[in-house]
C-alpha cells in the first residue's frame, strides 16, 4: 500500500486540468476513462488512482474501449519515436524474422475478425508468449474477447500509471 504521495502524484494532483488530461491520454486513448480519473483529483495515494482507473475501465462502454485501443500500435510494430510503446513491446525486439511475420499474420486476421487491434499487455511477455496468446485469442467470441481486451487495457493502464507517477520530478 502506497501510505502517502510520490512527487509525480503531487504534481498530476496539482497540475493544470489540460495538462493531466494530456498525460492521462498518454496512459490511455480513451475520452471516458481520462475524464473519470480527472474528475476525481486529488488521489491521496497510488493505491485510490489505481482503483479509479479500474473503475473507470470497467464502465467503458464498446465505443469507449475502441477508443482506448486505437491508441495501440500491433505488437511487433510500436509507434516510432514513443518509448514506451517500444519499452513495452521489448518482447518482439528480438524475435526472429519468421516470429515477427507470424505475428503480423496474426494481428491481421485478429483485426480482420475483430475490427481492432490485438490487444495485450506486452510488459514483460516474450515474441512468443504474444503469439501464443494472439493464437488462441482468435479462437474467441466477440464478447469473451471484448472482455480480455477489457482486462489487458487494464493491466496496461496500470503499470503506465504507476510510471506516470513514480517518476521523480522534472
Amino acid at each position: 500500500m502506497t501510505s502517502s504521495p510520490t512527487p509525480g502524484l503531487t504534481r498530476f494532483n496539482t497540475s493544470a486540468d489540460g495538462d493531466a488530461l494530456a498525460a492521462l491520454h498518454e496512459v490511455c486513448a480513451s475520452s471516458a476513462w481520462a475524464s473519470a480519473l480527472l474528475a476525481r483529483r486529488p488521489y491521496a495515494t497510488t493505491d485510490a488512482l489505481l482503483a479509479a482507473s479500474d473503475a473507470a475501465t470497467a464502465r467503458l462502454t464498446a465505443r469507449d474501449l475502441a477508443e482506448a485501443m486505437a491508441g495501440h500500435p500491433p505488437i511487433g510494430r510500436p509507434k516510432p519515436g514513443d518509448p514506451a510503446s517500444s519499452r513495452e513491446q521489448s518482447g518482439m525486439a528480438g524475435a526472429s524474422e519468421a516470429l515477427k511475420a507470424e505475428m503480423l499474420e496474426l494481428n491481421l486476421a485478429y483485426q480482420e475478425k475483430f475490427g481492432h487491434v490485438f490487444l495485450i499487455c506486452a510488459t514483460g511477455r516474450t515474441g512468443e508468449q504474444m503469439r501464443d496468446a494472439a493464437r488462441t485469442r482468435i479462437g474467441n467470441s466477440p464478447d469473451q474477447e471484448r472482455e480480455i481486451v477489457r482486462a489487458e487495457l487494464g493491466r496496461i493502464n496500470r503499470i503506465r500509471l504507476t510510471r506516470l507517477v513514480e517518476e521523480a520530478s522534472a
